[in-house]
């Protein structure tokens, strides 16, 4: 039977309720250049030294110390040259007294050498090179690559619950790891609901003045998948108790990891979401927030699957799914964070938000002239305004007890897209 056990929740109250309980799925090892994106299940280590060997960083002439350090255009150095040693190649002369190698970014440094000077700094020759610069040889690397200094055989590459993204798999490559243990994606079904909604392929019924398009329908999935998750979207659905609750049971039979409904959570006469999950004996932790847009969202488990009921306002739909289907689904997911950024901003304009509420004012964050990041509203609020968050980068948090918010004053915002 379904029992809204809390209402009213504060945003810090009901992100925690959200994760509460939730764990990680189950892993699986998959093939390095598969893994971007997914979280690691287990903390990875380096069986060997990276670099494997002390190698030079730029294009040159392997040289001893020594024997350059009073280098000058006004006194050059002449030193004959023994060999030529390209990254990966077999050649390993043994510099001595007075002698050097020429030697490509990435060969091994041969015996005897302990710098390198660059190739500006000499006239390029091939069997004999005039060097007429010391500057970077007297400087303590001297453009060598020290073995280890990356990574030391043991080391830890990553902890578990890194997310890989593609440098991650660049380094997990670069240590022998050609297939790594992690956490499965989760699988989400999104159920919209509406009389009002048509898909855009009925555009014609909009123009008509019959109905709206039901746009989350096409911003929500690939956000979802952005943040980590597969994505199955069912039709939309019609304001039937009936239709309703056996499309959830559906779902819900056929397998997911997170429920997701949007709209028919609030208290209008035909939102009848809440009453097909009454008939699948839900479990709802809470269903209202006191933030704006989105305070009414419901929270629960169907059946043991955690549900999210976010409210059917586009722009409520989407900052919800910021706040609270993020952490879930990162939680879900085995990542070690949520992944959001959040930085501390000063107000560029007076704001009135209202107070009683946690307000998400939708802003573009900038940098000022004197090098501060400025928050300025990005236009008009209305939670049916789609597109002024498509154009803001931020989400700026007004406390409750904040009714209006002057210039200069500063506070955190939840950074959305680049900061320009």
């Amino acid at each position: 039977m379904i029992e809204f056990v809390r209402t009213g929740l504060s945003l810090t109250e009901a992100v925690e309720t959200v994760v509460r309980n939730v764990t990680p799925l189950a892993v699986e090892r998959v093939p390095l250049v598969q893994a971007i994106g997914r979280a690691l299940a287990e903390t990875v280590t380096s069986p060997i030294d990276l670099p494997l060997w002390d190698n030079s960083s730029m294009d040159g002439y392997a040289v001893r110390r020594a024997d350059v350090l009073s280098a000058s255009i006004i006194n050059p150095v002449v030193l004959p040259v023994l060999a030529t040693i390209l990254a990966g190649g077999r050649e390993q002369p043994t510099v001595t007294e007075g002698t050097c190698a020429r030697i490509m970014t990435g060969a091994p440094i041969p015996v005897g050498a302990d710098a390198v000077v660059r190739v500006e700094d000499t006239d390029r020759g091939v069997r004999s090179v005039r060097i007429t610069e010391n500057r970077d040889v007297r400087s303590l690397a001297g453009n060598v690559r020290k073995r280890g200094e990356d990574l030391r055989a043991g080391d830890i590459v990553f902890e578990a619950g890194t997310t890989l993204s593609p440098v991650h798999i660049g380094v997990l490559s670069s240590v022998g790891a050609a297939s790594v243990l992690v956490h499965r994606l989760p699988r989400v079904v999104v159920v919209a609901t509406g009389d009002e909604l048509v898909d855009v392929e009925s555009f014609d019924q909009v123009q008509a003045g019959h109905r709206i398009v039901a746009s989350t329908r096409y911003a929500l999935p690939p956000w979802l998948s952005a943040v980590g998750a597969t994505v199955r979207t069912l039709p939309l659905l019609p304001d039937n108790l009936v239709v309703i609750r056996d499309a959830i049971a559906e779902a819900l039979d056929a397998g997911c990891d997170l429920l997701i409904t949007t709209g028919g959570v609030s208290v209008g006469a035909h939102d009848y979401t809440r009453a097909a999950l009454n008939q699948l004996d839900a479990d709802i932790a809470f269903w209202r927030a006191r933030i704006r847009p989105g305070g009414p969202i419901g929270v629960g488990t169907v059946r043991g699957i955690p549900w999210l009921g976010l409210p059917g306002n586009p722009v409520s739909t989407m900052v919800t799914a910021e706040l609270f289907a993020r952490p879930l689904l990162r939680r879900l997911g085995g990542h070690a964070t949520d992944g959001r950024l959040t930085l501390r901003v000063r107000v560029a304009e007076s704001m009135n938000a209202g107070g009683g509420l946690t307000h998400l004012l939708r802003v573009n964050i900038s940098r000022a002239v004197d090098g501060v990041l400025e928050a300025r509203t990005a236009g008009a609020q209305g939670s049916n305004l789609l597109r002024t968050l498509a154009v803001a980068n931020a989400l700026l948090l007004v406390p409750e007890d904040r009714p209006h918010v002057d210039v200069g004053e500063y506070l955190d915002a939840i950074i959305l897209g680049e900061l320009r």
